[in-house]
């Protein structure tokens, strides 16, 4: 069954699904947003790339250098291509309708030192078209799992970028991919265990527990 999204409003104000999802606030987004690997196909059309573009094109960046780049694959033999790039675990992502190839490099953004700013702001990109997609009522799952080279070659993406991640999108399936281990089973019917935040928290300076 494919998913029509129509008459999608980049100022979020009048957004229509035709399978009923409301737009939610960044709040709601975050709570509800996972990385399910059960999917089921979506339509993707032009309207749906250009709302998760805009969605990254405003994020923040050091000195506004916006590093990101994204290839959004949707053609089914170019994605059959990337499939074949892919880890054995990952085989659930033959299910993706669209997937967003993530790339960047260290010149395209801040150098201070040696901290290198373009992992961090293509993330912060990254995670915009994640909120975004998750506000659609879409998963937008991104996986380390696949051969960066040979990934790279099928895209043109040139050498000297980094191929950082792959956003695997589709609509949540409630029957549960079979290709899925016992540990991704469990984690589509409940989300993973988090750490507290005393664990990761601290306020004013590092206190370290060890």
């Amino acid at each position: 069954m494919l998913f029509r999204i129509e008459s999608i409003n980049f100022f979020y104000k009048s957004i229509k699904i035709s399978n009923g999802a409301m737009k939610m606030d960044v709040k709601e987004a975050i709570n509800k947003r996972r990385a399910y690997r059960s999917l089921e196909p979506v339509e993707i059309t032009e309207e749906l790339i250009k709302d998760l573009a805009e969605s990254a094109q405003i994020a923040p960046s050091c000195m506004n250098k916006q590093p990101w780049n994204f290839v959004f694959i949707h053609d089914r033999e170019q994605l059959e291509k990337i499939f074949k790039t892919l880890s054995s675990g990952n085989k659930w992502v033959e299910k993706a309708s669209l997937i967003i190839a993530v790339f960047s490099k260290p010149e395209n953004d801040c150098i201070i030192g040696e901290r290198l700013y373009y992992l961090f702001d293509t993330g912060m990109a990254t995670a915009f078209i994640i909120l975004r997609a998750t506000e659609l009522d879409l998963v937008a799952h991104p996986i380390a799992g696949f051969n960066e080279e040979e990934a790279k070659k099928i895209l043109d993406i040139p050498e000297e970028m980094r191929l950082i991640t792959l956003v695997n999108i589709g609509k949540h399936s409630k029957e549960i991919n079979p290709v899925l281990s016992t540990p991704m089973k469990l984690g589509e019917k409940s989300r993973p265990p988090r750490k507290f935040l005393e664990d990761f928290i601290f306020i004013n300076k590092y206190n370290s527990k060890q």
